[in-house]
């Protein structure tokens, strides 16, 4: 089997990726009905995380357990890469070892070295540029709940960056119409934004929400700008996701949002509880969807 990597969702055609969603609701099926499923049994992942993770690592390392096989958690501290070893020269170690690894680290750039220096399946699980795994997850929850994404209206409200890069690839690849509001100067990437015809900027939050299906934000400082807060609380106020920005969505529109949440600036104190909010069963849908993943990629 030809190696195959998962660093950003236009590593797979439209079709395989309507079947890791389809693939990642059957499994949660037999996880709930408690039905023994073990594909990867004997095989290693290496989960290398420069940068902090719980949704992530969590999903990752059980989901591993839950398909037979075995996790190894690799921080900065635990590796040589701390010391200077250059990360394709790990890649070429990992690769005698385990079968397949995933990695979070700032540099996008870094995580294709990685990839072009191993002979084993590597997932993006996030850089400053995408976090493709998250799509996965929100793309499943909202095919559970409301039926194909294909045709919908879906508005991000917030920063420019990894997530939205994301959600434009999804656009892309899913065949939604996407709206962007963000503040000036925090727009997405332009190359990524000129990819499809599927996306575009709004001129305010409420603009980009009007009759959306889907209502999305995140942080408004990712890791990495934390040394920004003060400036983007302020800059970003007007585009918190809150119950009366949600009102002009439509009336079964969703709501999501990759967490961790800062109640308060993002989004509100409540709006996370809104019988709109689909973020509780996003964050559960990432254990499902990665198994999927880490399946389609070792079988």
């Amino acid at each position: 089997m030809a190696k195959r990597n998962f660093l950003t969702l236009l590593d797979c055609s439209q079709e395989e990726l309507n079947q890791l969603i389809t693939r990642a609701s059957d499994l949660k099926r037999k996880h709930l009905a408690g039905e023994p499923h073990q594909p990867l049994a004997g095989k290693t992942a290496a989960l290398i995380l420069a940068m902090n993770s719980t949704r992530t690592r969590v999903a990752f390392e059980a989901g591993m357990q839950q398909l037979g096989g075995h996790a190894i958690f690799l921080g900065t501290a635990d590796t040589q890469i701390g010391r200077g070893e250059p990360i394709d020269d790990m890649a070429k170690v990992l690769s005698g070892m385990v079968d397949i690894a995933m990695i979070r680290t700032a540099s996008h750039e870094d995580v294709e070295l990685f990839a072009a220096n191993a002979d084993i399946p590597v997932i993006n699980a996030m850089t400053s540029l995408y976090h493709p795994c998250q799509l996965l997850a929100d793309m499943q929850t909202f095919i559970e709940a409301r039926g194909p994404v294909e045709g919908r209206s879906v508005a991000f409200v917030g920063d420019g960056y990894n997530m939205c890069n994301s959600y434009i690839n999804a656009a892309r690849q899913w065949g939604f119409d996407l709206k962007i509001a963000t503040p000036e100067g925090y727009e997405p990437d332009a190359g990524i934004l000129q990819s499809t015809n599927n996306a575009q900027l709004a001129g305010d939050a409420r603009e980009a929400v009007e009759n959306a299906d889907l209502v999305v934000t995140d942080v408004w400082s990712s890791m990495g700008h934390e040394e920004e807060q003060a400036r983007r609380v302020a800059e970003f106020a007007p585009y918190q996701v809150n119950e009366a920005l949600l009102d002009h969505a439509k009336d079964d529109a969703l709501f999501m949002h990759c967490l961790p949440a800062h109640r308060g600036e993002e989004v509100n104190d409540t709006i996370l509880d809104d019988p709109r909010s689909a973020v509780w069963e996003e964050a559960g849908n990432r254990l499902h969807s990665q198994k999927a993943l880490m399946e389609f990629l070792l079988t």
